[in-house]
């Protein structure tokens, strides 16, 4: 996913650089930070499409910092944490999320600086797993819907370059998580499923999220 997200940055950076003319307003952004763990984000933003309201076009890939609950006991009483403790389980996950926000510039706040608002939609797509070695691995995976709101700043510092900061918090809700083991065997909790509380605390996504990311955006 992060080859991705790279590759449709420079693949849209050199098709503006090629016809900036028929791109005229359109900004593109790269941007990392902090978003519930290492956090990596490109967008497409046409401002101004109707006075100060515009449209951005987001992806984001998301390391979380924790993937697996530590607290959660499995059947047997014991936490996921004390396995780690003990060197005998390990756990990695990815946070993939879209979105599409409509935008309200806020014009030039200082010479150079401007700043633009920001909300809209998310959709997100999250995966965990927790990993005994050669007794096997289990991997949640869950799509969920958000919504999101934040302000852009940025900086110009050379020509259509600038330094652009992204703060803004989004909420997800909770949706059917899908289990699956190394063994072969599946299972799909819903939200209304007896077994679903428990699923729901073990794997960890974002529910509330605030974000903070720095980087560059290029304006034609």
């Amino acid at each position: 996913m992060k080859k991705i997200l790279m590759t449709a940055v420079v693949a849209g950076m050199m098709t503006g650089a090629a016809g900036a003319q028929s791109l005229s307003g359109v900004e593109l952004g790269l941007t990392g930070g902090y978003a519930g763990g290492l956090s990596g984000s490109v967008f497409v933003h046409s401002p101004n499409l109707l006075g100060p309201v515009g449209v951005k076009v987001s992806a984001s890939y998301t390391k979380p910092s924790d993937s697996i609950n530590d607290d959660n006991k499995d059947a047997l009483g014991n936490t996921f944490g004390s396995y780690k403790a003990a060197g005998a389980a390990t756990e990695s996950g990815s946070q993939t999320t879209v979105g599409v926000d409509g935008t309200y510039s806020l014009g030039e706040l200082a010479p150079g600086t401007d700043a633009t608002l920001y909300a809209g939609g998310r959709y997100g797509m999250f995966r965990a797993t927790e990993d005994y070695g050669g007794t096997g691995s289990t991997t949640y995976s869950a799509s969920s819907f958000g919504i999101g709101a934040g302000v852009m700043a940025s900086y110009a510092i050379a020509g259509n370059l600038s330094i652009v900061g992204d703060l803004g918090v989004e909420q997800y809700f909770k949706s059917t998580i899908n289990a699956s083991s190394s063994n072969g065997t599946s299972d799909s909790f819903t939200t209304d499923d007896a077994g679903y509380a428990n699923i729901d605390n073990r794997f960890v996504r974002p529910g509330t999220v605030f974000k903070a990311r720095i980087g560059i955006k290029v304006s034609y």
